[in-house]
């Protein structure tokens, strides 16, 4: 009798620790990221957004994990995305880096995909994704800025330059691409086929649709298209 329960006793301690090493197991799972700065803006109602592009913000990816509780940076282990690289674009480092195409907010994200814990365990590919929200500040001409703002954005199959008298502006395809000037300020804006595209029209321009360069009085803020066929 005494030998029987001696090993009801060896099963259920060793029931136990079993028990305790699954547990284990389970450490350091991933439940939640969060990137910080949370929001990030960029630009200015005085600048055009076209002047935004370059500027760069550093985001980090801090994982929340359980068993037991901890918080990582993980930021060179997630997959960074952005909802409009027409604003933003992220590298795989979390390199934020505004586009200067166009302006509002989009969302970034940090994905992870958990197939097992870090002891091993299962978790049947759980996704787990982190945003933040970055803005750019859309272009009014308020401000105290040099002037009204002349955008000049590209359609067609074909793709070409555009240069401005005063020479404020300098822009190629895909653009869109801005510059302020003065009030008032006649403006002329040239248009150079690439390859062999060919100059198509301009909308917009105070001068003929077919002619090149265009010409135009901006007293406020306009934008032009060329087309490039």
């Amino acid at each position: 009798m005494k030998g029987k329960w001696s090993g009801i006793v060896a099963l259920v301690v060793a029931g136990i620790l079993s028990l305790g090493l699954a547990s284990c197991g389970r450490s350091q799972e991933l439940v939640s990221i969060q990137i910080q700065p949370i929001t990030e803006t960029v630009g200015a109602p005085d600048i055009p957004v076209a002047a935004d592009a370059g500027a760069q913000v550093q985001l980090r990816a801090l994982g929340t994990y359980i068993h037991p509780p901890v918080t990582k940076d993980i930021t060179n282990q997630v997959t960074w995305a952005s909802n409009d690289a027409q604003m933003f674009t992220v590298d795989a480092t979390g390199m934020l880096s505004a586009t200067g195409n166009a302006c509002g907010g989009t969302l970034i994200s940090a994905t992870m995909t958990t197939n097992r814990s870090s002891g091993g365990i299962s978790s049947s590919g759980a996704i787990v994704t982190g945003y933040m929200t970055a803005n750019v500040v859309c272009f009014t001409g308020s401000g105290g800025g040099a002037g009204p703002a002349l955008t000049v954005t590209f359609a067609g199959t074909g793709t070409g330059t555009v240069t401005s008298a005063p020479q404020n502006l300098n822009c190629a395809y895909p653009g869109p691409c801005a510059a302020q000037f003065p009030s008032g300020t006649m403006v002329s804006l040239t248009a150079s086929p690439i390859g062999t595209s060919t100059f198509g029209t301009w909308t917009m321009c105070d001068s003929a649709s077919t002619a090149n360069p265009c010409t135009l009085i901006l007293s406020a803020n306009r934008t032009v298209t060329v087309t490039f066929n």
